[in-house]
C-alpha cells in the first residue's frame, strides 16, 4: 500500500466535514433540542435553528481533517491487503483512532454548540466565556469520554460498512465506484450507524447540557441513560 496523501486527506476531510455540518446544522439543532432535558419547545423549538453555528464553523474543519488524516495514516501503518479478511478490522481500528484524536477538537466545539442550540438568546462567545469562567478548560471537555464512547461504536459500524458497500459495488460493476456511488454508500452506512448509537448520543447530549455539579455532569453514561429511562422511558432514547 502506498503512503497516503496526508495533505489530500486533510483538505478533503476538512472540506467534507464543514460542508456536511453546515448544510445539516438546522437538523442537528432540532436533534439536540429533542434530546435536551427541558424538552423540545422549551429548548427553542423551531426558533433560531442556526444558534451555535459559529462554534461549528470554527471547529468543523480541523475536527474532520484530524479524523481523516489519522484514519488514512492508521490504515497505511497496518498495511492490510485489500483481499484480506482482516480488512474490516483495519477499518475499525483506523476509525477508532481517528475518533479519539478528532474528539480532542470536537468536544469543546460540541459543548459550546449544544448549549447555544438550547439557549438561542445567548451568543456563542458569551457561552464560551461563561464555560471558561465557571468551569475552566475542564468544562469545555465535559463529555469527552461519553463522546468517544459514542463515536467509536458509530465508526465501528459506519466505516467498515461503508468500505464493504463500496467494495461490493465496485465488484458488481467491474470498476471503482464513482463519487456519487461512494456518497450513497456513506449515507446508508452513516444512517444505520446513527440509528444503532442513538442512546449513546442522547447520553452525550444530556451530559454536555447538565448543570455544573449535577450527577449527570459527572459524565457517567449509565447514570445519564438511567435518568432518561426513569423520566421518559424507551422513547426518550430514540430521539435522533
Amino acid at each position: 500500500m502506498d503512503r497516503p496523501g496526508f495533505t489530500a486527506s486533510l483538505v478533503a476531510g476538512g472540506v467534507a466535514g464543514v460542508s456536511v455540518d453546515l448544510i445539516l446544522f438546522p437538523l442537528d439543532t432540532i436533534k439536540t433540542r429533542l434530546q435536551s432535558p427541558q424538552g423540545f419547545y422549551k429548548a427553542g423549538g423551531f426558533y433560531g435553528v442556526y444558534a451555535g453555528v459559529p462554534s461549528t464553523a470554527i471547529g468543523s474543519f480541523p475536527n474532520a481533517a484530524a479524523f481523516f488524516v489519522t484514519y488514512e495514516y492508521v490504515k497505511w501503518i497496518l498495511n492490510t491487503d485489500a483481499s484480506s479478511y482482516l480488512m474490516p478490522v483495519t477499518h475499525m481500528l483506523a476509525a477508532s483512532a481517528g475518533e479519539v484524536v478528532a474528539c480532542l477538537i470536537r468536544v469543546p466545539s460540541e459543548v459550546v454548540k449544544q448549549r447555544a442550540q438550547v439557549s438561542a438568546s445567548s451568543g456563542t462567545f458569551h457561552i464560551f466565556s461563561n464555560i471558561l469562567c465557571q468551569e475552566g478548560i475542564q468544562g469545555l471537555y465535559r463529555g469527552y469520554k461519553s463522546t468517544v464512547l459514542r463515536e467509536i461504536p458509530f465508526s465501528l459500524v459506519q466505516f467498515p460498512l461503508w468500505e464493504s458497500l463500496k467494495a461490493l459495488w465496485s465488484w458488481r460493476q467491474g470498476h471503482v465506484v464513482d463519487c456519487w456511488q461512494s456518497a450513497v454508500c456513506g449515507a446508508f452506512a452513516g444512517g444505520f450507524a446513527a440509528a444503532v448509537t442513538t442512546p449513546l448520543d442522547v447520553a452525550k447530549t444530556r451530559i454536555m447540557l447538565a448543570k455544573a455539579g449535577s450527577s449527570t455532569a459527572s459524565g457517567n453514561i449509565l447514570s445519564a441513560l438511567h435518568a432518561v429511562w426513569r423520566t421518559q422511558g424507551l422513547s426518550g432514547r430514540r430521539h435522533v
